[in-house]
């Protein structure tokens, strides 16, 4: 059974959250302020955490970047509805997605089942699963969940790690940003979505360019992504 952490200073919604999460077989427990959060999610007892941005005593956003220097835990914002400006820093500092109030409690199992999809390494991997990608320095190791350039670990976080390995999968061709939604995130593309833009903005930082200033990953303007082989432009 997975096990949530809430972290939120409304209380009434927590009980309610908790309480639907319970019905859907998911353990919870519920935090209600910043610093009191950081030290329950650094823990290691949770599979998953959800975030809000409003907290007393320390804000989502410091927890997240406190958080995300020693932990790779999945984490779910909890944003404002209509505040680009959350999103768009919730992921820039590494959470794997966000979910705006006031939300569906049916989406919000659906995103949280989503990630847990993602993140949740197989005992074994399957027959015939390619164990290891690598294109020039880069290389994904598929069951361990990790990957590194040059032998140094490039720190990803769940999105950007599946993000990088169907990018490999693929290199050389061009990726639509639809099929990437539906692959990585488990969720059709819709028009005023950004977050798989900025997950790759962040892949895009943490990768660096090749030698001469070339680009690993390049925008095809209106399709989508391709992951360039070296020595082509």
């Amino acid at each position: 059974m997975n096990r949530i952490l809430i972290i939120d200073d409304d209380e009434e919604l927590c009980e309610l959250v908790a309480e639907y999460l319970t019905v859907e077989g998911f353990q919870t427990e519920a935090v209600h302020d910043g610093e009191n959060g950081l030290r329950r999610a650094l823990s290691n007892q949770f599979d998953l955490i959800t975030l809000d941005v409003m907290l007393p005593n320390k804000n989502g956003f410091d927890v997240l970047r406190e958080l995300r220097r020693t932990s790779k835990i999945p984490v779910l914002m909890l944003t404002a509805r209509g505040d680009d400006m959350e999103r768009i820093v919730g992921l820039e500092i590494g959470a794997d997605d966000y979910l705006p109030k006031p939300f569906n409690p049916r989406e919000l199992v659906a995103r949280l089942r989503a990630i847990l999809r993602r993140v949740q390494t197989k005992q074994e991997s399957n027959e015939g699963e390619i164990d290891k990608l690598q294109v020039d320095d880069v290389e994904v190791r598929i069951p361990a969940r990790s990957a590194n350039k040059n032998g140094v670990d490039l720190g990803l976080t769940s999105v950007e790690f599946d993000l990088l390995a169907e990018l490999l999968r693929q290199a050389g061709k061009v990726i639509k940003k639809e099929d990437l939604s539906e692959q990585v995130l488990e969720r059709k593309l819709s028009p005023w979505d950004r977050s798989l833009d900025m997950h790759i903005s962040n892949l895009r930082k943490k990768l660096g360019n090749r030698a001469g200033n070339i680009e690993r990953i390049k925008t095809i303007r209106s399709v989508g992504y391709i992951y360039t082989l070296p020595n082509k432009k």
